[in-house]
């Protein structure tokens, strides 16, 4: 194929994996979304984390890692860049000085790279920048939502405020999406929801409003494939977006976060549940809490650019379905 018109990876059986460009899977940076099917975009920013900060950092360590990742799927033999036009669109402006700032002009870079064409797949940052993401597809795309939503977490992320009334940071992103309609409630589902409280009351707010969560004592007990059904259940054919934190994961495979929470899930799991999720509508999606200062290993950057991977077959599919 002709790599200005089809971007391809670099093959690692040519180019060795620790040489060439520090971009997602070792695709050409492409700005203009005009010409992309999908474009992954790096959302460095974490000023709405709450305790242990570094998420910033994650897009960076995840495309550094993601060299390590071949072009087909070993699985269901997805080649995303042979379905789709991919290419790694670089990274956002963010102010980080400016909480306010920085979440319009992530959501203005969303809304320009969406109004050209292209589906975005975000390596993020804190959990936060799932609200100007999806702000920016509604502005581009009205006809989307309000999107269901596939959400793996061990926190709900639905507070109202923090610090006396913060309204801005990791922990309230989806009460606001909620409440400005940019997703449907009644089609939300949050997987390996765990972990201690500050109120008792902490997570009647969502299920008042409809969202189906299936905390992680449930998803023992239905176990991987009922928990794949129940999802695909809630949020139907429509158009879905889905977000991966990657502290659903137990700490100890991805210490490398800012919130974690013992008792998760493993990556195994989680790569079974995405798989199953094929054929869904997923017109974008985010892999966010990559904070590398906290593992020097590299390790939760690895699983976050592999989940990344997962994703991307999936939206590639959906996309070249579509």
């Amino acid at each position: 194929m002709d790599p200005t018109q089809w971007p391809q990876p670099l093959d690692g059986t040519i180019t060795p994996r620790f040489a060439g460009p520090v971009t997602f899977m070792r695709l050409p940076q492409i700005e203009d979304a005009s010409i992309l099917d999908i474009a992954l975009l790096g959302v460095p920013f974490d000023l709405g984390t709450t305790n242990r900060p570094g998420a910033r950092h994650g897009p960076r360590d995840i495309r550094h890692m993601s060299s390590i990742i071949r072009r087909v799927h070993p699985v269901t033999r997805i080649e995303p860049c042979r379905l789709c036009r991919v290419a790694d669109a670089g990274d956002t402006p963010t102010n980080p000085a400016d909480l306010m700032q920085s979440l319009s002009m992530i959501e203005d870079r969303v809304a320009e790279i969406r109004a050209k064409g292209a589906w975005t797949l975000a390596l993020g940052g804190d959990h936060l920048v799932s609200l100007p993401i999806l702000r920016g597809i509604a502005k581009a795309q009205p006809g989307f939502g309000p999107l269901g939503m596939v959400h793996f977490d061990a926190h709900s992320d639905t507070n109202d405020s923090y610090f006396g009334g913060m309204r801005y940071t990791h922990g309230t992103p989806f009460r606001r999406a909620i409440e400005e309609g940019l997703l449907d409630p009644k089609r939300i589902v949050q997987i390996g929801i765990r972990g201690s409280l500050f109120d008792p009351e902490d997570m009647n707010w969502a299920v008042e409003a409809g969202v189906r969560i299936i905390k992680i004592e449930e998803f023992e007990a239905l176990g991987v494939e009922a928990t794949i059904a129940e999802a695909r259940r809630v949020v139907g054919d429509g158009p879905s977006y889905l977000t991966f934190d990657v502290d659903c994961l137990d700490p100890a495979f991805a210490p490398g976060t800012g919130t974690p929470e013992i008792g998760g899930l493993t990556p195994r799991e989680a790569q079974r549940m995405l798989r199953g999720l094929r054929g869904l509508q997923i017109i974008g999606a985010d892999v966010v809490e990559v904070a590398p200062p906290f593992d020097q290993s590299g390790g939760t950057a690895l699983i976050g650019a592999n989940m990344m991977f997962e994703i991307l077959c999936l939206m590639a599919e959906a996309r070249a379905t579509r």
